[in-house]
């Protein structure tokens, strides 16, 4: 694996204590407990409240300022004590905020994660193992029958929606800035958006670019999310749109005219390498020698920093039990490995961009 430093410095090593070891064992095993003390410390406003206290608060404080009774402050103030999101004063009885508070509280990244994860991943991740085992996303069965998420995005719950949405646009939003500067470099004129969504990254061409015009491919009922997302915002005319469904091996990409770019974001993850290969194949037949595909993944293993990962790899998981129980987040051997079965072959590589992203630019060979 083409692991970065920091990642490999974690994940080739076990040098922790068995002391250490055994309470991280611990922690797994209350994991579910963890994460739902630590949910309703932030949605409740406790932690809030320690944040910005600055000689801290007692528990009978901490009651009369949340309206929670004093057993069930008790009960979270306790139980963050040994996830140690608080600290407190022996002395004084005092409870503050400690820095993994403060980052529950704080980070941008973290909250996306935290709601994501109760809204749409966190009952379904009970049929887990069904899922391993089938090859299915048995999970998404808590929401519907669809055989997977995306069929199903425009049905969902809509504080389901809204989770799945921050979470999609967080990480991919992060990265456009610079990405625009990269797809950009060399004034394409026609662009064929694959797996566009709700047009986000649409817009942001034609905004960034005044002659750029902007094909988005997407299941059908994607592209009226689409439409009505990009309707009466500026350039919006030069968005159009092409139902396929990229499962079907049969339904090619629009050949009608030449794409100077084709654009695929945070989209292979989406599927198991077969499809993957056939996706990629079928883009190959469209591209000329002047086309570049450029590719938009967060790619585990060449992440700066070691938690960044540690999110990608957890990611990997809502993919088996929720998304389509078959992809995962890519590392850069098999994602290369892919693009040369279908034909291509990677001309430059560019790493490090927004929250985790890499940029994959590949020409036909």
């Amino acid at each position: 694996m083409n692991l970065s430093p920091s990642v490999k410095a974690k994940y080739t090593q076990d040098d922790i204590s068995a002391r250490e070891a055994q309470r991280l064992a611990e922690f797994i095993a209350f994991s579910p407990v963890v994460f739902q003390i630590s949910r309703l410390m932030v949605k409740l406003g406790v932690l809030d409240l320690l944040r910005n206290a600055d000689n801290g608060m007692t528990q009978e404080e901490i009651a009369a300022k949340t309206g929670l009774s004093l057993y069930a402050v008790k009960v979270l103030t306790e139980a963050s004590l040994s996830i140690g999101t608080v600290i407190v004063d022996a002395e004084t009885n005092r409870f503050h905020l400690a820095k993994t508070g403060w980052f529950l509280l704080n980070d941008p990244a973290t909250k996306v994660n935290l709601d994501f994860n109760h809204d749409v991943n966190y009952m379904g991740m009970f049929r887990l193992e069904e899922a391993l085992k089938e090859g299915i996303p048995t999970g998404l069965k808590h929401f519907g029958d669809w055989p997977t998420i995306y069929e199903g995005l425009s049905s969902l719950p809509a504080d389901v929606q809204k989770s799945w949405f921050a979470f999609d646009h967080f990480y991919s939003d992060s990265s456009f800035e610079e990405a625009l500067k990269i797809v950009f470099a060399d004034s394409p004129q026609t662009l064929l958006d694959v797996g566009g969504n709700t047009g986000r990254w649409a817009l942001r061409c034609v905004g960034y670019n005044a002659d750029v015009n902007v094909t988005v491919v997407d299941l059908p009922q994607q592209l009226e999310m689409m439409k009505a997302y990009t309707q009466g915002k500026n350039g919006a005319e030069r968005i159009d749109g092409y139902g396929m469904n990229l499962l079907d091996d049969s339904q090619q990409f629009p050949t009608g005219k030449h794409y100077d770019v084709i654009w695929m974001s945070q989209f292979l993850d989406c599927f198991n390498e077969e499809q993957v290969t056939s996706i990629l194949r079928r883009a190959a037949r469209i591209m000329d020698a002047d086309t570049r595909l450029y590719i938009m993944e967060t790619v585990w293993d060449r992440q700066r920093f070691e938690p960044a990962a540690f999110c990608l790899t957890m990611t990997s998981v809502y993919f088996t039990a929720m998304a389509n129980g078959n992809s995962k987040m890519f590392n850069t051997d098999d994602l290369v490995r892919l693009i040369g079965n279908a034909g291509m072959e990677v001309e430059q590589t560019y790493d490090c961009l927004g929250q985790a992203h890499t940029i994959l630019k590949c020409k036909t060979k």
